[in-house]
């Protein structure tokens, strides 16, 4: 369960491009213009927002501010930071010194506190399992959330007064619970909830009315049963409940293993993303009905998407995919950062990009929102071609991503007092519906003006017409393009005018 919430319509499954919706700046609701927020020297796994600070962990030792190269201006973090949500930076009175990588951070529904887990056994000195809990007023370490994992907690989720984790653990303060288990929000007590899972647990989420809980990961049995890869269950029991969804993820065949990497819960729907071992393997993500558990839709883009976060009204997901069905093939790249509509699993118009940097070469890694921003870790090294590690942060603040500039049109003229002027659509980052504008002599009279979409794969021509061209002239054109907030202009063609 996470920070936004919205009651999604069922569609089809198509995977296009959908139109931009209105937002504040953009059609994508958060510029892909990224912020500036400082950086870690290493992977970031884990990130929650609450009370307006950003809690980051991960494997790294040092933060450094943006624009700061590798090994400069450090300063010491030892697997957990937090950093101002409105500025990006460092917030220096939040300190502590952990002994082992911080895999997952969760913030509670009133934002007072905040749940970290991974393979650390002491805070500041103090024992604490692979399990820790923090007061996001003082900072202070939480005394009675100290439950005693056995092996690494790899992902946590929150349902009413229950902290629900998984991983690969089989111990709970001295009690069996296979890789899943829950405590109490107050005290800190062990829950009876048991889903027995006979391997690694990944992904944890609980539905946004507390009716369930969804698992993710590369088991093959809950309690026994088979489910392989996801399954919903019980919140107070564990027990499995029927969930055809399921039927999204192919079983594990030669060549094939496709898991579940991450799951956000958002008002009647639940989305979760798959990575997949083998060459064509589901790598995509797919959405399914809360109440009844039935198949929503499922997209097949390839490169495994590793994290999924919804914020206003779009689903924003980290992945890398190298080829999406009805949208791009193969050759045009890695693509890191992409949404889809919530409805149908359309990608919609938003294409920041990163990089993918050691250990895992993958990228984005984890994502989560303030409500109104995206905050996205990972192992790049680079946003949007600029150097940034680590971290990265949008909004919905400012103008957005420029369109690209357009190029000289090819103008034509066999027809008296007419003009048509022909150019390839240009791209913009964050919108993929541009106006355009047909611009006439140093005065930059506007004669014709059209609309049309294009993307990063599809970037049709358009063909903007002057009816009323003085004859028997030569005439200078150009071509305006519009998204909304930014302008650009090409440079001028000129064409004697029948």
């Amino acid at each position: 369960m996470r920070r936004v919430v919205a009651v999604i319509a069922a569609a089809g499954a198509a995977l296009s491009v959908v139109p931009a919706t209105p937002a504040t700046s953009t059609g994508a609701s958060l510029t892909a213009v990224a912020n500036p927020v400082w950086q870690t020297d290493a992977s970031v796994l884990g990130l929650a927002v609450a009370k307006g600070k950003a809690y980051v962990g991960g494997r790294f030792t040092r933060v450094r501010p943006p624009g700061a190269a590798a090994g400069t201006n450090q300063t010491v973090r030892t697997n957990l930071a937090r950093f101002n949500q409105s500025t990006g930076a460092l917030d220096t009175t939040f300190n502590h010194t952990l002994n082992g990588v911080v895999w997952s951070i969760v913030a509670s529904a009133d934002g007072s506190r905040v749940y970290i887990g991974g393979d650390f056994t002491r805070v500041d000195g103090q024992v604490r399992n692979r399990i820790a809990a923090f007061d996001t007023a003082t900072g202070a370490l939480v005394a009675n959330i100290k439950p005693s994992v056995s092996y690494r907690v790899k992902a946590l989720a929150i349902g009413g007064s229950n902290l629900y984790f998984g991983g690969s653990f089989g111990l709970v303060n001295g009690v069996t619970r296979n890789r899943a288990a829950a405590i109490s929000t107050t005290d800190g007590s062990l829950r009876a909830w048991n889903p027995n899972a006979d391997a690694d647990v990944y992904a944890i989420d609980a539905a946004d009315d507390n009716s369930k809980v969804y698992l993710g990961g590369t088991f093959a049995k809950i309690g026994g049963v088979s489910r392989w890869a996801v399954a919903s269950v019980n919140n107070s029991t564990g027990a499995l409940l029927p969930f055809s969804a399921a039927s999204a993820i192919p079983t594990p065949a030669s060549g094939c293993t496709s898991r579940v990497k991450d799951i956000e819960t958002a008002g009647t729907r639940v989305y979760f993303s798959n990575a997949g071992d083998g060459r064509g393997c589901f790598d995509g993500t797919w959405a399914a009905d809360v109440a009844t558990g039935n198949l929503v839709w499922k997209n097949t883009c390839l490169g495994a998407t590793e994290a999924i976060t919804y914020v206003n009204g779009w689903l924003f997901k980290g992945s890398h995919a190298h080829s999406c069905p009805g949208a791009f093939p193969d050759g045009t790249g890695g693509h890191f950062l992409l949404l889809q509509n919530p409805a149908n699993g359309s990608l919609g118009p938003w294409f920041p990009n990163t990089n993918a940097g050691p250990p895992t070469e993958v990228g984005p890694l984890v994502s989560a929102t303030g409500g109104t921003d995206l905050w996205v870790g990972g192992d790049f090294t680079t946003v949007n071609g600029v150097g940034q590690q680590g971290l990265a942060r949008f909004t919905n603040l400012g103008s957005g991503a420029a369109p690209l500039g357009p190029a000289l049109p090819t103008l034509a003229s066999t027809t008296a007092r007419q003009v048509k002027a022909t150019v390839q659509t240009s791209l913009d980052k964050d919108d993929i519906k541009l106006t355009y504008r047909l611009l006439r002599g140093s005065t930059n009279t506007v004669v014709a003006t059209t609309t049309a979409n294009s993307t990063f794969w599809s970037r049709p021509n358009v063909t903007l017409t002057d009816t009323n061209a003085p004859s028997g002239t030569t005439q200078s054109y150009r071509i305006e393009v519009y998204d909304g907030h930014n302008t650009v202009r090409g440079g001028y063609s000129s064409v004697t005018v029948r």
